[in-house]
């Protein structure tokens, strides 16, 4: 595991900072897997935008280049067999201009790469607008940080959760379920402590599937994870990708429709 193999790292620099042998770290390397990132997104109110799908393979530790998956087939069918083709624009990205999933229909995403095939199938998943955003210069921990909030109404009886995007310097990731909240008016929050008058925030609400924001929350806990040398070690992350002709050799990533509301934010 990539975790694990920073901690080995972390542990070995420790040790050669005490003493000047050299130890050569040999790490287990396994076959490459193919790793699809299919986040297909939806601006509120835009019938179209293009949509990309990029298909890379796993690579040793030590490698600073992420080998792309070249020479795929992509497709996406909607229930009623209607295919949208992803034409492969440089090697590993795939492309398609014309394909606007309908609300409450399932499409599946067919990948086919050296003789295998990858399936997975979802739906769209709707989206609220950012209503307003809000202001605090009395925010944080110690009451001196810039604070925004920005505002949503959470459709009642839904079962619904989110994904919101921060980028300032940095891009920032929070995910919630609507608990606690259903039916009413919420938030998402946004603070740092560099903030400034003049600064620009850009705010990104997006609506995800159940399956999704547990993924994401697995991602986020192991990332999140800080133990020691002798804790449990993380276990692998699937997504809903299905190789239907060799399950064994499974893929990373996930496949997703959602809308997306954007708005941005100067700050006073």
């Amino acid at each position: 595991m990539k975790l694990y193999k920073k901690l080995v790292l972390f542990l070995l620099m420790a040790l050669t900072i005490s003493c000047e042998e050299v130890v050569d770290l040999d790490l287990e390397e396994s076959e490459p897997r193919l790793v699809i990132e299919a986040s297909l997104v939806w601006n509120l109110n835009q019938v179209q935008n293009p949509l990309f799908i990029k298909l890379t393979t796993t690579a040793p530790y030590f490698d600073e280049d992420i080998p792309p998956a070249a020479g795929a087939s992509v497709r996406i069918f909607d229930e009623a067999g209607t295919e949208y083709d992803f034409e492969e624009t440089e090697p590993g990205l795939f492309r398609n201009d014309g394909f606007t999933p309908e609300p409450d229909l399932v499409y599946e995403l067919e990948v086919i790469y050296e003789d295998e095939v990858y399936r997975a199938t979802e739906s769209i998943v709707s989206t609220p607008e950012i209503e307003f955003i809000e202001q605090d210069n009395e925010g944080g921990f110690s009451g001196d940080e810039i604070e925004l909030k920005a505002f949503y109404t959470d459709p009642a009886g839904k079962g619904d959760y989110y994904l919101f995007r921060f980028f300032h310097e940095d891009l920032s990731i929070q995910i919630y379920d609507d608990e606690l909240i259903d039916g009413n008016q919420s938030f998402a929050f946004f603070s740092d402590e560099d903030l400034e008058s003049g600064d620009e925030v850009v705010f990104e609400l997006q609506g995800i599937s159940r399956g999704f924001y547990e993924y994401l929350f697995i991602l986020r806990s192991q990332a999140g994870s800080g133990g020691g040398p002798f804790q449990t070690q993380p276990t692998v992350v699937r997504g809903n990708i299905v190789n239907t002709t060799n399950p064994e050799n499974f893929a990373f990533g996930y496949f997703r429709l959602s809308e997306r509301d954007v708005q941005s934010y100067v700050i006073e």
